[in-house]
């Protein structure tokens, strides 16, 4: 698990540039050979442990790294 969550904070990291938020699809050509569900289970733990967040925009839910992007300021204003 802990290389799984390594290849895709790297995944990430490497897209940082010009995107912030990904679709669950966007994952899966980093694990070929894994089912969809075990994928799943894997972001899912990344949010958990909190170093990935959800992100929604009311009809979809997307990935990004906690606090990173452009929303993450904005969304802590009072």
């Amino acid at each position: 698990m802990e290389e799984s969550t390594k290849i895709i904070v790297d995944f990430i990291e490497s897209k940082s540039k010009s995107k912030s938020k990904f679709y669950f699809n966007d994952f899966l050509p980093l694990f070929p050979d894994m089912k969809p569900r075990a994928v799943k289970k894997i972001l899912s733990e990344l949010v958990k442990s909190e170093v990935m967040e959800y992100w929604s925009s009311g009809s979809t839910t997307m990935y990004g790294l906690k606090g990173a992007g452009k929303q993450a300021g904005a969304e802590h204003e009072d």
